[in-house]
């Protein structure tokens, strides 16, 4: 589980008229601290924004999982409850987590996070699954992407 942090950022958007808006986009960041977090946003950035651009916020994202689909061009962010049994006093416990899946549509993102989950031991289903507005997510490493492939 990395750690991760939403970026918030705001700047002048060209649109396909030709007019431009101001617009803030959230992104996703690992990070070890917030400001890690806003100097990775400013730097992973830079390439796709012409012009000046400000983080307007950072805050911390807890997310236990992300699946990456390379079909997909939006981001969903699923509550995924793991039910388990205490043996001490023999009642269910549930805990409830964030996972983000990308994904074309809500669908796909329930599909490619129940692939994700494929082998697991505990017990487990959806509570809430909603389209989210980050743009893009930026790991440290793309050995660490967890990409789903569907059939």
């Amino acid at each position: 589980m990395g750690n991760w942090f939403e970026v918030k950022v705001s700047y002048e958007k060209m649109l396909e008229n030709g007019m431009q808006k101001k617009v803030t986009e959230s992104y996703l960041v690992d990070a070890l601290s917030f400001t890690e977090a806003e100097a990775r946003g400013i730097e992973e950035l830079k390439p796709y924004i012409s012009g000046e651009f400000t983080i307007a916020s950072v805050g911390r994202k807890k997310i236990s999982e992300l699946f990456f689909n390379d079909n997909g061009d939006r981001f969903f962010m699923a509550k995924v409850a793991f039910t388990t049994l205490d043996e001490k006093s023999g009642s269910e416990k549930i805990t409830k987590v964030q996972m983000l899946a990308q994904a074309g549509d809500i669908d796909e993102a329930l599909a490619v996070i129940r692939k994700g989950m494929e082998g697991t031991l505990a017990d487990w289903f959806f509570t809430s699954v909603s389209e989210t507005a980050i743009m893009d997510i930026f790991p440290y490493s793309e050995d660490n992407k967890k990409t789903i492939i569907l059939d």
